[in-house]
């Protein structure tokens, strides 16, 4: 096929996007403007929270499912049992009815018993309980039908959740898929801004659940496991580690441990981006390494305030939150943080 040069020059931007790695430009409108790259981590976080819970009660539900579908089939073999040793009993006297009810035995009996009546009374007597070895037979047959009905309908239902748990896992490795890519995305923003010393500003994200209120002091982040401590020693700091570190997913929000003023927004230099919060009573604490911030400098915020989200810039090497508590908003005047916020009623 032989195309016009018109036609020619309109497929250089096509192969060129192709070569590049991204979309051609097309005359058909876009999806709209995006969300900020932090705002959709904070909205994935929020759903992959969900969705590990929906598939936790999902899988709480199977197992229990599963232990009531063992315990009826362990009642139902304990029927069993009862109803083979039934069954031997039955057929014990099924044969000895059958030896002793002969029209020759039971003219011998007649002729050996003392009197009709007690003959008559023997034979009530073996009916009687004929009838009654009947009646248990049908009671363990019905007993053995509804645990067998009640096993299947058990069984059913353990499958059923055993597969709602699987889509549910495959629904959150998606979300947590995508979570992962964004998380290097918004990185990657952050590290640009901090190799610039230049911060993007401040990207509002909406808590759930508004802002708490009455809180006086709370952890910085809500989730996580500490790493680093207070005075340790190692390879990446000058001297001695100046806070406590806190490992934590990047895009994990950030919250002020108490109520304060924002003195200080800052992107470069060791900590990456990092925010300083002044407090009523004098002291202040900095949360580093930070891959957005959702405050500005100058601003008011309370206990449990969202004021960033995680991430890995400036001296670190992986996502963690480097906290500090301070005498002044200046490094080199930090105390133990743990010990800070021990005297403060929290415990890490």
């Amino acid at each position: 096929m032989r195309y016009r040069h018109r036609d020619r020059l309109l497929l250089i931007p096509v192969l060129l996007c192709a070569l590049l790695g991204t979309a051609a430009p097309t005359a058909a409108a876009s999806d709209g403007p995006q969300p900020p790259t932090s705002i959709t981590v904070a909205r994935l976080y929020a759903e992959a929270a969900k969705a590990t819970e929906r598939y936790e009660q999902g899988r709480r539900a199977a197992e229990a499912q599963r232990a009531t579908a063992e315990e009826l089939q362990e009642r139902l073999s304990r029927r069993r049992h009862a109803l083979g040793t039934l069954h031997d009993a039955i057929g014990g006297i099924a044969r000895e009815q059958y030896r002793t009810g002969s029209p020759l035995v039971q003219a011998a009996a007649l002729l050996l018993a003392d009197s009709p009546e007690e003959l008559l009374r023997a034979r009530r007597v073996a009916r009687q309980a004929e009838t009654a070895v009947n009646r248990l037979l049908r009671r363990a047959k019905q007993a053995e039908q509804r645990v067998a009905v009640a096993e299947g309908k058990a069984r059913a239902a353990w499958r059923d959740l055993d597969r709602r748990s699987a889509e549910l896992a495959k629904i959150k490795g998606g979300i947590e898929s995508k979570l992962e890519t964004a998380q290097w995305q918004l990185q990657g923003e952050a590290n640009r801004s901090a190799a610039a010393g230049a911060c993007a500003g401040a990207v509002r994200l909406e808590q759930p659940g508004g802002v708490p209120r009455g809180l006086k002091w709370v952890t910085p982040v809500a989730r996580y496991s500490l790493s680093a401590g207070f005075d340790s020693t190692g390879d990446h700091w000058a001297r001695r580690h100046t806070g406590q570190d806190f490992a934590v997913g990047i895009g994990a929000p950030v919250r002020s441990v108490g109520s304060g003023r924002v003195v200080s927004v800052i992107c470069g230099g060791g900590f990456g981006i990092e925010i300083v919060v002044q407090h009523p009573d004098g002291y202040y604490s900095q949360y580093a390494h930070l891959a957005s911030v959702t405050v500005d400098q100058g601003e008011q915020v309370r206990a449990g305030q969202w004021i960033g989200q995680a991430g890995t810039t400036g001296n670190s090497t992986g996502p963690h939150l480097h906290f500090e508590a301070r005498l002044t908003p200046y490094l080199g005047s930090a105390v133990d943080p743990v010990e800070w916020l021990r005297e403060r009623g929290v415990y890490i």
